[in-house]
C-alpha cells in the first residue's frame, strides 16, 4: 500500500471550500460598442472564480446589451468590490 501524503489533500480541501461554501466571485472588465466607439471598464458578479468561466459568462451578457467584451481585468471575491466601485462608476455591478 502506498502513503498518500496529507499535504496535497488539505490543499485540495482549502482550494475547494470557497467553491463549495457558495462564496460570491466577482471579475472586473473592459468593453466597448462600435458606431461610435464606446469604452467602459465594469464590475460584474460572475458565477465561477475563474477567468475563462467569468469570459463566457460576461461576453454573452454585455452582448445581449450591445457590447462587446474586450479583456477580463481580473477575478476576486468580495474583498476586492469596495476597491473597484469608484473606478467602475455606473458600471459597477451592472452587468
Amino acid at each position: 500500500m502506498k502513503n498518500v501524503s496529507l499535504l496535497p489533500c488539505l490543499f485540495a480541501a482549502f482550494a475547494l471550500a470557497p467553491a463549495a461554501l457558495g462564496a460570491e466571485c466577482y471579475a472586473d472588465y473592459k468593453a466597448k460598442q462600435d458606431n461610435p466607439l464606446r469604452l467602459h471598464y465594469g464590475v460584474a458578479q460572475v458565477s465561477q472564480c475563474s477567468q475563462a468561466a467569468a469570459q463566457a459568462e460576461l461576453s454573452a451578457r454585455l452582448a445581449a446589451n450591445g457590447w462587446t467584451l474586450l479583456n477580463i481585468v481580473s477575478v476576486f471575491d468580495q474583498a476586492g468590490l469596495a476597491e473597484r466601485k469608484e473606478s467602475a462608476g455606473p458600471n459597477y455591478l451592472r452587468f
